[in-house]
């Protein structure tokens, strides 16, 4: 919800670059509280590539914006950060995906409904359209309920800093559906972003890099 409300006070190329500091946290919060995850300088050098790809397929924001709505995202992306490091206790636990999913869900629905009745109001039922129930159902299976028996499924098999790359890939996602859905044109820069994102992944993940160093080691020696 936070990052939300941040998103509708700032444009989105400037709230994809700041929730894009999400590994920056991952990887700090998981080098403190996950003994097995511990920072490596290929996790650190990944992650700045991989934002410095973000950031050229956005550009540098130049425009004064709302500085409470960019804090407010980064303080979300930071809470990210801190619910993949909670969410591996889950794993020692031997708990479903499944009922984690739910639980959480459920816990932050209840949490939601007081707030939002005071934030937002009661809705009108009479002006809501057929499209709105439609758009509320997908999102709440599709991109929720689904979402989320994932990403504790991938949290148990991956850990916490490799799951929250994912918001180095959300750029990406949302400039080629743009290209696709809404005709928006692919310019060099958003290929040249693409491809940068994709080694500071590959350094992250650093079996390449580390198989590429051996075979240097190896070629050196010969």
């Amino acid at each position: 919800m936070t990052l939300y409300r941040g998103q509708t006070y700032i444009a989105s190329g400037l709230a994809s670059i700041l929730n894009a500091t999400t590994p920056f946290f991952g990887v700090i919060v998981a080098t403190i509280f996950l003994p097995d995850e511990r920072a490596t300088i290929l996790k650190v050098v990944g992650v700045i590539i991989g934002f410095a790809g973000v950031v050229l397929m956005f550009g540098v924001p130049t425009e004064s914006q709302n500085t409470f709505a960019q804090l407010a995202i980064l303080a979300a992306t930071l809470s990210y950060a801190f619910a993949g490091a909670y969410g591996r206790k889950f794993k020692t636990m031997a708990i479903n995906p499944i009922v984690t999913a739910a639980g959480q869900i459920s816990g932050a629905t209840f949490i939601l409904i007081p707030i939002t009745y005071v934030v937002e109001g009661l809705p009108s039922l009479t002006e809501i359209t057929m499209e709105t129930w439609v758009s509320v159902v997908s999102l709440a299976i599709f991109s929720t309920a689904i979402a989320y028996i994932l990403y504790f499924k991938i949290l148990e098999k991956a850990g916490a800093t490799n799951l929250l790359l994912v918001t180095l890939l959300v750029p990406i996602s949302a400039i080629l559906l743009g290209s696709i859905f809404l005709n928006e044109v692919l310019e060099a820069s958003h290929f040249v972003g693409m491809l940068i994102i994709a080694i500071g992944l590959s350094a992250i993940d650093g079996r390449l890099w580390k198989w590429s160093a051996q075979q240097f080691a190896k070629d050196t020696r010969e």
